[in-house]
């Protein structure tokens, strides 16, 4: 068995099956399985519990079980584990990263926070923990307008690291909030031609589009909200029958399994080399690894202790604010 590589190396025996020792060895070490929606669909079809990012945090905060695997990128286990501090932690590959996260470095924002003084620090939760730590409110792409909207009108605010989710706050509330320059790699390509010409091809699909997402493909949308808003809003309105879904297409999935009957085409990346735009840390989750991760126990995700108690602050600050 090697990790050297942030996921366990280790030959599988021929022939076994997956699925159903994934599922004996959830048992046996009362484990259970999370999953983002943004995951292929046979891991979300494993896991015990299928959301976005925070709402699978605060699942886990609530489980008894002793280890948790967090199938997802890094700052999804790291967000568990500031939130389950006494539960073992594990994601099935440490390469698992995410652009956005990885676009605000925490030594970088700690220099632009002092280059900002008397400014309340509002940072999306898709941030490493030492990001959090540094914060004074988390929020998520559901609740972020909420959250910014309870602050005094005349409260200066940093928001990071998504530039276009701060901009569509600043668009919709009035506010000025100085942004951090990042973006989501997946969300930053989406083309609006492609969109466009889908809405010719599909005359009555509703554009269904990720707050991650420029200024212009927002524009086109019949709705703009997070994976778990716009999963929702999908369900609720019968009368619709197709939609053009741009966010990751992940969540493809689930809107096929809550809505049987209603067609979801997945919005084309700006390259068009696929029909799809997908996030490739995401897919890194497979069930060999989950196998593999269960099996060993590894990899772990670790989170510094004086790390821990700074990230969670901000955490709780927002789940009294929403």
């Amino acid at each position: 068995m090697n990790i050297d590589k942030g996921y366990v190396e280790a030959t599988i025996p021929e022939g076994i099956d997956l699925r159903a020792e994934i599922k004996r060895l959830k048992e046996e070490k009362n484990a259970v399985i999370l999953a983002h929606y943004y995951t292929v669909g046979e891991i979300q079809e494993l896991a015990d519990f299928v959301g976005d990012s925070l709402a699978l945090a605060q699942i886990a905060e609530k489980l008894d079980n002793d280890i948790i695997v967090m199938c997802g990128v890094h700052f999804m286990g790291e967000t568990v584990k500031i939130l389950c501090p006494e539960k073992k932690v594990l994601v099935p590959d440490l390469n698992a990263g995410c652009s956005l996260a990885d676009s605000c470095p925490a030594p970088e924002l700690k220099k632009f926070i002092a280059a900002h003084p008397g400014h309340t620090v509002i940072s999306y939760v898709n941030t490493s923990a030492a990001v959090k730590a540094l914060t004074d409110i988390v929020v998520t792409s559901g609740n972020a307008m909420k959250v910014v909207g309870s602050m005094p009108p005349d409260a200066k605010i940093i928001f990071g690291p998504d530039r276009n989710l701060g901009n569509y706050i600043n668009s919709e509330t009035g506010r000025e909030m100085v942004l951090w320059d990042g973006a989501c790699h997946v969300h930053e390509k989406f083309s609006l031609a492609g969109i466009l010409d889908l809405k010719k091809k599909h005359p009555g699909a509703k554009v269904l589009v990720h707050p991650e997402c420029p200024a212009a493909v927002r524009l086109v949308a019949d709705k703009v909200g997070s994976t778990a808003v716009l999963l929702k809003w999908a369900a609720e309105h019968e009368d619709a029958t197709e939609f053009i879904v741009a966010t990751e297409s992940g969540i493809l999935h689930e809107m096929r399994l809550k809505c049987p009957g209603k067609t979801f085409i997945p919005a084309p990346p700006d390259d068009a080399a696929c029909a799809c735009n997908e996030c490739s840390f995401m897919k890194l989750n497979t069930l060999s690894k989950l196998y593999l991760t269960l099996l060993h126990e590894l990899p772990e995700v670790t989170v510094d202790e004086n790390i821990i108690d700074r990230a969670r602050r901000p955490i709780e600050r927002m789940l009294e604010l929403s």
